[in-house]
This record gives structure tokens, sequence and C-alpha cells, in this order.
């Protein structure tokens, strides 16, 4: 313990027994020399002015040397605190007549900050580096684990049940998982996948697309799209590139576009409808005839993408066509509610949330910027802005007792009352705003240059304090793991009997988690938004919390037989499983991992945009060459 962590109380005693000392002596040495006799005999001849003046000297050089000494002596007591002779140390003053005459020590020369960060940095990185790789590594080995449960029992299946070891489509049974997984195996250098997953896409996609019947937009879009999409960028950039050609890949993702396309130029307005069903070129609203507003404006990034290689702005036009469209309607503070009806082209109800159905519309509006910064799409920079200090003033709020920073929803609009729910998929969020804050670039760069804003700045700290929120939600339960909803403690709600389970988590009174909320789905949010803090701000503590969230997810939800599973409820040891493995564990949550624990010119966030199912989108320039 060092002095400046001692309580306050016993730092004061070092300090009153300093002074004490200093005082008695000078009034010992005062008391029994200088009473009014001896200055009248003493001053009367030169000896005595002398002799007095010398003793003035020597009594000055005492307190001086004594008082440099203190330091030293808080150090020494810090040592041996709580012990015997530590008591002791304290109790007498803790110093010998000899130390009064010892000489300060002598202080090596001081660096400056560069070259102490150096130091430090040459003392610890080889070390650290080899332990993150070594974690990569294990990353790569769930991963390939993850992979081989769904090859061995479902391979051309949407989704593997790793308990029943069976497959099942629940996405239009387009294979989702092989095109989800199959960057993340690029990224991964694990050629036999890429080899496996690309023969697969060479050889059975091209019927799917063709015969498959209703798909939703939105999800073939963001997984489907965008895989292929990343597939042959990475492909194409790679010399050593396994698997079919490039070429593979974008004309899969061309010929399903095609089909896509008839959401938009179905519907009677600008807003597409939510499926389309493949095999016969048609597309139809929900039975409620309405589409979230996150499903209607996340699929610009793809198309704007897809336009961009083909040639052919058909796909930019009709998605552009939406974020244009929004940009007109009425907002409250930039916040926009979570349902929007083809029909009209107007939002529909009052709901308003970062949760499902709304959080990666404002994750677009930062994203789609920054892939075309030199295109004219300035609107959305300024939406971006707009929204969230509309999420800041209306949305965010501070839990009790402990203070965590979470941000809430408006079930019933501005003017109904506020709901302390946070979904885990608003853990997205921390990620989008440091982001928006630096561009991509470090924040020590970015600061190095003058390039933050107040704004961005306080944006920044709100994308930390959310962050630590996030990793909270999964260390106050007993598996580590969070839940898919959360409560919070605060202004005028109160739930007692609640708990995650882990009762030594100094947040177990401000995160409240319902029965019906307990059941964790391998997300992919928290470790997405670690990634980007980690490459932005450089504080190794967002690894360190990744990997205690990997720990939980290879204790807890990995099936000896292949595949991970989700559970029924992280409050409880041993959890109950579900028998699903979500195409995103192996799309996002993985990659987003790997990624975490990689060297930063991996994916560096100054050369893409990650969308929304954790694929990589190259930005755009005008001198851009594919």
């Amino acid at each position: 313990m060092s002095s400046d962590t001692l309580p306050y109380s016993m730092k004061d005693l070092h300090y009153d027994n300093a002074k004490f000392r200093r005082r008695s002596l000078f009034q010992v040495i005062s008391n029994t020399f200088l009473t009014k006799r001896v200055k009248r005999e003493c001053m009367a001849c030169s000896t005595g002015k002398f002799l007095a003046l010398l003793m003035i000297c020597g009594l000055t050089y005492l307190m001086l040397t004594h008082a440099s000494s203190i330091h030293s002596i808080n150090n020494h007591v810090s040592s041996v605190v709580g012990s015997e002779e530590g008591d002791k140390s304290i109790i007498n003053g803790g110093i010998g007549v000899r130390r009064f005459w010892r000489k300060p020590p002598r202080l090596p020369p001081r660096l400056s900050p560069d070259e102490v960060n150096s130091n430090n940095k040459s003392m610890t990185k080889p070390n650290m580096e080899s332990e993150w790789t070594s974690r990569q590594e294990s990353v790569k080995n769930a991963f390939i684990h993850a992979w081989s449960g769904y090859k061995n029992y479902a391979m051309g299946n949407d989704e593997l049940m790793p308990l029943s070891k069976r497959g099942v489509d629940g996405l239009g049974g387009l294979g989702a998982t092989v095109v989800d997984a199959l960057d993340t195996a690029m990224i991964m250098n694990l050629d036999d996948v890429v080899i496996e997953a690309g023969s697969w896409i060479e050889k059975h996609l091209p019927e799917r697309i063709s015969r498959k019947g209703q798909v939703n937009l939105f999800e073939t879009t963001i997984r489907v799209v965008g895989g292929l999409l990343s597939a042959y960028h990475l492909s194409s950039s790679n010399p050593t590139n396994k698997g079919p050609k490039p070429s593979v890949y974008l004309e899969n993702a061309k010929n399903l576009s095609d089909r896509l396309l008839m959401a938009f130029t179905s519907s009677p307005t600008v807003i597409p409808f939510s499926d389309v069903v493949l095999h016969d070129h048609t597309a139809h609203a929900a039975p409620d005839g309405l589409s979230s507003t996150s499903e209607a404006t996340t699929l610009q990034l793809e198309f704007n993408y897809l336009s961009f290689l083909t040639g052919d702005p058909k796909y930019s036009v009709e998605s552009m066509k939406v974020l244009e469209h929004v940009k007109t309607l009425p907002k409250f503070e930039g916040l926009v509610p979570i349902y929007i009806s083809p029909s009209s082209g107007k939002f529909s109800g009052d709901n308003i949330r970062l949760g499902s159905r709304g959080d990666s519309y404002y994750e677009y509006l930062i994203k789609v910027w920054l892939q075309q910064r030199q295109s004219n799409w300035t609107y959305l920079h300024d939406m971006y802005v707009e929204a969230v200090k509309g999420v800041k003033h209306l949305l965010v709020r501070k839990s009790k007792p402990n203070g965590l920073v979470f941000v809430g929803e408006l079930p019933n609009g501005i003017d109904g009352g506020f709901s302390p729910k946070m979904d885990h998929l608003v853990c997205f969020l921390p990620g989008t705003l440091a982001l928006g804050a630096t561009k991509g670039i470090t924040k020590a760069k970015a600061m190095e240059e003058n390039l933050l804003t107040f704004e961005d700045l306080e944006n920044l700290k709100l994308a930390e304090d959310l962050a630590k929120t996030c990793f909270e939600m999964y260390a106050v339960t007993s598996t580590g793991l969070a839940p898919e909803i959360a409560y919070f403690n605060s202004e005028g709600y109160s739930e007692d009997g609640l708990d995650g389970g882990n009762k030594t988590s100094e947040y177990i009174h401000d995160i409240v988690i319902k029965h019906a909320d307990r059941h964790n789905l391998l997300r992919p949010e928290t470790v997405e938004s670690l990634f980007i803090l980690y490459r932005i701000t450089e504080d190794s503590k967002y690894r360190e919390w990744g990997w205690s969230i990997f720990e939980a997810f290879e204790k807890y939800t990995k099936v000896d037989s292949g595949g991970y599973s989700s559970l029924d409820d992280v409050t409880v040891l041993p959890p109950r499983r579900r028998d699903k493995m979500e195409t995103f564990f192996l799309g996002e949550t993985l990659k987003y991992l790997y990624l975490l624990f990689s060297d930063s010119n991996l994916i560096p966030l100054t050369e893409f945009v990650f969308n929304t199912e954790a694929h990589p989108i190259p930005i755009l320039t005008k001198d851009k060459k594919e």
C-alpha cells in the first residue's frame, strides 16, 4: 500500500508527528538556551553572537533535512503498515537520531513522459503481446469448434441446433451460417473453412436464391448480401485466396439483391416492404402492415457498395431514398419511433428506443456517412449529431445506488413515462459513439491533431461509461454472461429479489433481471463495442473484459460434440441450455473477439466500416480501385 492509498487518518498522523517533532525540537532549544538572561550575556560579546548564529544555522539545517525525509518515512510506513514493527514505527515517530544527519538520496534524472511510456512499453509489451496472441488463438479454436458442429450436423441449413445435432432453416433457407461465417474464416486465415464454405456457395447458393420462398429483407441483406460482399473484397485483396474466384461471391450478391429490390419497387412509398418471395420476384408487407424503422434504414452500406462494384446505381439509389425521406419526417430531438409504414411513408406509434427495431437506424447514420465522406451526404452526419444529443437529453440516466450510466426507453413517446429498460442490443452504442467521435482514428492521434470538439470528448466519455455498464451486465450474473434485457434501479423505479446471482458484484443492487429476460443468445454487441473502444482508446481493460466474456462462453455454452448453445437463464448454475447456435455467433461475436486481440492493422477502422452483422465493408473514396 502506498502512502497515497493509506487511510486519511494514517497520513494525517504522519504529518502531525513530523510537525510535532520539528516544533518540540525548536521549543527545547529555545527554552534551554535562549532565555532572556542567556540572550543578554551571550550577545554582549562577539563570541556569543557567533555561537548564536551557528546554533540558528544548525537548527535550520536540521529542520530542512528532516522535512525532506518525510516522503521516505511514509514509504517505510506503507511497507510495514499493519505489522508490529509498523505500529511501533508510527507510534514512536519511526525515525532515529541518525536519520536526521543522513544526506538526502541522489535522485535519478527525470525522464520525459514519452521516455517513461517508452520504457514501460519496452518492459511489458513483448509478454503482453504474446499473451494476447495466445488468447486470439483460443478464439480461433472456438470458431473451429463452432464450425465443426455446424459442418457435421447442419451444413447448408441456416442454423445449427447443437444439442439435437441437426440443422434448421429459420432465415429463408439460404445457408445463412455458411455465408455469415465465411469472412470470419478469411480474417482468421482458416483456409480449410474458406474452401468448404466457398465451395458450398459456388455449388448450392445460386439454386437456393432462385427457388426459395419468403425471406426478410433486412436479415437477408445484412447477413447474406453483406457476407458475400465482404468475402468478395477480402478474397480479391488476398493473392493467396483459397476457395472459388472472388467473382462467385459478387455474382451471388447481385443475383440476390436483384430480387430483394422488389421490396422497394413494389411499395407505394420509398419505404420498402419487409418481406420478399425469392422464387416469384414479389414482395409484401408484414402482417401488421408496418416495417421496423431499423430494418428499412439498415440496408444502405450493402447496396451502396454493390452499386460501387457493379457500376449499376440502382441498388444505392433505391436504398438511399429511404434515408433521404426519413430526413424530412418529424422527429423528437433526433429520435424516431421504432415503426414506419410502407403505405403512408410515416412513422407509426410513439415507442422510442435504441433496442430492437430502433438500434441500427442510429448506427447507419454515422456509418453510411463514413463510408462515402466525399459524397454530398452530410445530412446523415447532421442527423446523427442531433440524435446523439437527443439520446443524452431524453434517454440517459444513472442507476442507484452506484451510478451506472444506462440508456432507457420512452415506450409512450416523449410525453409518456421513462422506462429503465435496456436491451443487450443497445450495447452497440458505445462503439458507435466512439466511432462517431474520432472517425476511426485513435483518441491519442485525434487529440494530438486537435480534431476533437468538446462534444466529441463528451460522447467518447459516454461511450466508455456505457461500455462499463454493458460489461457489468455480464459480471453481475452467476455465469458471467449477460441477459437479453436488463432493468436498472433508478429514480422512480426499484425492484428487489431479481438480481443476477453474483453476490460479489458491486452492482448487484443496481441491475434488475426479470425472469422472462434471463436468456443469452450469444450476442455480439458488447464485444463489438469493446473492440472499437480498444482500437480507439488503446486501453487494455477492454481486452481484459472481452477475455472474461469469452471465458464465460467457453465454460457455459460450449457443446462437446460441436457448436455452442444459447442459454435459458444466466443467473443460475448450471445454466439451462437452449438448442440453438445463432449465425451471428460465428459472423459477429467470435470475429469481434478475434479482432479485439489482434494488431490494429488487421481490418483498420480508418479503412473499413462494419455493417450491422460485422461484415467489413471498405470505406470508399473517389480514387478507390478494386
